[in-house]
């Protein structure tokens, strides 16, 4: 996508969140640990803005979204939404800022009520909030649906009677019912058969351009978070590994788990070739993580004091805009108080 946000302002400011998750043992369920799902994540998204969020399944993309949504509890870090903090809001503040502050699951059966219509679903959510009740409330589903690309009909059936990209279209349906400013969209195409998934993405993008909106794009899929977004993140075991611009991250990767994301990524041009890098090892248990970099024991970079000295995200030589979280540029290197013993 190439839009002009040079002067929009930060709508969302994430700084060094973290999301752990306690491991309990023996009769007391004492605590022995804990599960670094998130780990000192940062980044902002500008006002009209998408941020793609990728990386392998079980790297955190989820529990980052939903930390973000206070959905699940954060465990540290900032969320300021708006100008305001939402880790520090009350009960009471935070369901009026839901109005605000939606999300599209990745599941789109899962995710709605099975014994509710359509419309009633719609309709709970716009009564809930105050924003319609009535009469008004069942032209405003009617006029939701159709912004969807479903009919005004539909309003009586059930969820088991639409398909896959029908139910998703519920789900942008119901997001979109309270005309929120940011929209975590959590893997919503990943459940659907790729003939459908372009379908949803274009309408994602019309309607941003229609309302204004601003996403956090969550996806496993390079190809698709190319096409939606305005930057990409790169996350890696709980931590953010290269943010940049979406055109320069794909055409010029920094760092070693991009590039080896990129590589295996399909090439739609059959007489272009390009060099798979394999990666060895597996992923390291977020109950267990390495020292130093995390990325380590896989990379194919590797150097003796990536073992021991934990890189910062920072922006590169001559182009601050383009972060990178490795050894290898010298502005990720903290200071010498925050190198890690081995």
């Amino acid at each position: 996508m190439t839009k002009d946000l040079r002067n929009a302002p930060d709508l969302l400011v994430v700084k060094n969140l973290q999301t752990w998750f306690p491991i309990r043992k023996g009769f007391f369920s004492k605590i022995v640990g804990y599960v670094k799902a998130v780990d000192d994540v940062s980044f902002t998204i500008k006002k009209g803005e998408t941020l793609g969020l990728v990386g392998e399944s079980g790297c955190g993309k989820t529990t980052t979204g939903r930390s973000i949504l206070r959905l699940i509890e954060p465990t540290g870090g900032s969320v300021v939404f708006d100008g305001k903090d939402v880790t520090k809001m009350s009960k009471d503040e935070l369901r009026k800022l839901r109005k605000d502050m939606q999300i599209i699951f990745q599941d789109p059966f899962s995710s709605l009520n099975p014994r509710l219509t359509i419309g009633q679903m719609l309709r709970e959510v716009l009564e809930v909030h105050d924003i319609a009740k009535g009469d008004e409330a069942q032209k405003q589903v009617g006029d939701l649906l159709e912004i969807v690309g479903l009919r005004k009909q539909y309003y009586n059936r059930y969820p088991h009677e639409f398909s896959g990209g029908q139910r998703q279209r519920i789900g942008i349906a119901r997001a979109l019912a309270v005309k929120p400013k940011f929209i975590v969209c959590d893997e919503p195409v990943s459940a659907l058969d790729v003939s459908i998934q372009s379908q949803i993405i274009n309408l994602l993008m019309d309607l941003q351009k229609e309302f204004g909106l601003t996403y956090l794009f969550i996806s496993h899929s390079l190809s698709v978070v190319e096409h939606i977004s305005d930057r990409v993140a790169v996350m890696y075991l709980g931590k953010i590994a290269e943010i940049a611009d979406y055109k320069d991250l794909y055409e010029n990767p920094k760092h070693p788990y991009t590039e080896a994301l990129l590589s295996a990524a399909p090439e739609p041009d059959p007489k272009k070739k390009k060099q798979r890098i394999i990666l060895t090892g597996d992923i390291p248990s977020p109950a267990k993580v390495p020292t130093g970099c995390y990325f380590h024991p896989r990379c194919p970079k590797v150097q003796e004091s990536c073992k021991t000295t934990v890189p910062k995200l920072a922006g590169i030589e001559g182009n601050p805009t383009h972060e990178v979280s490795c050894i290898l540029y010298p502005t990720s290197l903290p200071k010498p108080s925050a190198v890690q013993a081995a």
